[in-house]
């Protein structure tokens, strides 16, 4: 455990789980989308349910994904800036299961251009996060470290694809997962990175036979 882990970030209160740990949630949620957010259906589950709402975890994860960080003083004015650029605001209630953790958000965003996200993610402490699903299918990460998600079906030859591509821009892998819905179906790949992925590279990576959707998260954007 480190000093960060007690302490937490720098930050608007009054919670590092429930506050700090939401707008990071957003912030994250907004850079994996790429673009801007026109509507987020957000659905609390557990402690961010029951308690959330006196700590302002509705109005810090809204602030989040208009890009705010988490030492933002405009947070608590968050909903009405969020009416002001035409964000379409949803909240609700999931149940995302006896494993899923206390402080846990379902996020269903939309696009400026139509493109659809869900991602389901969790405040850990001091601040820190972790997304676990992205589209339904299961992706582990801590938004630490720029990462690559790949989904595209489940057939021979597209973890070389990645590779190759991540070998030509001189790019290591810190850590990488793999799942799929069923044999021969749709798969995912999560890469954490240790550089940054070129845009050529994703373009050319998302044109390929096979390869359903590529989604980055780039530390460019996310402090």
């Amino acid at each position: 455990m480190q000093l960060f882990d007690i302490i937490g970030p720098v930050m608007v209160g009054p919670s590092s789980s429930h506050t700090a740990g939401a707008a990071r949630i957003g912030e994250v949620a907004r850079c994996l989308m790429g673009e801007p957010i026109v509507s987020a259906g957000i659905y609390f589950h557990g402690s961010f349910l029951a308690t959330g709402k006196g700590h302002g975890t509705d109005r810090a994860l809204t602030a989040g994904l208009m890009g705010m960080r988490v030492d933002d003083p405009r947070i608590p004015d968050a909903f009405r800036i969020a009416d002001a650029m035409g964000l379409k605001l949803t909240f609700g209630a999931a149940d995302l299961g006896e494993s899923a953790h206390p402080n846990s958000v379902k996020l269903n965003l939309t696009g400026k251009s139509g493109k659809t996200l869900e991602i389901i993610a969790s405040s850990i402490g001091g601040g820190r996060i972790m997304i676990s699903r992205i589209d339904g299918l299961k992706a582990v990460f801590s938004g630490d470290h720029p990462t690559l998600i790949v989904q595209n079906d489940d057939t021979p030859g597209k973890i070389a694809l990645i590779s190759e591509m991540l070998y030509h821009s001189r790019i290591n892998i810190a850590t990488m997962q793999l799942d799929r819905d069923i044999r021969g179906g749709h798969a995912v790949t999560v890469l954490e990175l240790d550089q940054e992925i070129p845009d050529q590279d994703l373009h050319w990576l998302a044109a390929q036979e096979g390869i359903l959707k590529v989604t980055y998260l780039s530390l460019k954007e996310v402090n």
